[in-house]
């Protein structure tokens, strides 16, 4: 899976992410927290500035992660009949 040691280095770091920077924009390579910004702008510029194209996680610091709802308002009658 993409980005698994980062995901689970931010795990792991939460607990002392959480806090006064709930709310802002952890940066992770590999297994090491990089910095924390304001923006995700601002965190995802510096990630493509220090590593460029290698992998590397934005990630939004939240003690309880929002539930996200993706829809393609897909009739699901129109399924059926296909």
């Amino acid at each position: 899976m993409a980005l698994e040691r980062e995901l689970e280095t931010y795990r792991n770091s939460l607990p002392a992410l959480e806090g006064e920077n709930e709310g802002r924009f952890v940066l992770i390579k590999a297994d090491k927290v990089i910095d924390i910004f304001t923006s995700y702008d601002d965190a995802l510029k510096a990630g493509y500035t220090t590593f460029g194209l290698e992998p590397f996680l934005v990630k939004k610091i939240e003690g309880i992660e929002q539930a996200q709802f993706i829809s393609r308002f897909i009739d699901p009658l129109a399924l059926k009949s296909a």
